[in-house]
């Protein structure tokens, strides 16, 4: 069974977040955290894994990321902060 992941990631504790999804978690932070490719995480220095859903099904993962980026600022730092309260790098827990 695949699975599909929303993650969050953060330049630092309250800093600059990027919402993405993957089927690869670990792979897709690698890949942001040595700047493989050119665009926002690489230009703001966004590398820290501080939160991240599991999905079965890709629609149910797309649908998510798209529900967050809607989402004001407040309520994202909310929902970091209510699983990872010290905005710690999960990168290693996956």
């Amino acid at each position: 069974m695949r699975e599909y992941f929303v993650y969050i990631l953060a330049s630092r504790r309250n800093g600059t977040l990027y919402i993405g999804v993957t089927n690869n978690v670990q792979r897709r932070v690698s890949e942001h955290v040595f700047e493989v490719n050119d665009g926002f995480t690489k230009k703001y220095h966004v590398h820290i894994l501080v939160y991240y859903e599991r999905f079965t099904h890709i629609r149910d993962a797309i649908t998510r990321e798209k529900q967050l980026k809607k989402w004001r600022r407040a309520w994202k730092i909310r929902l970091i902060e209510e699983q990872n309260p010290h905005w710690e790098d999960l990168f290693f827990g996956v």
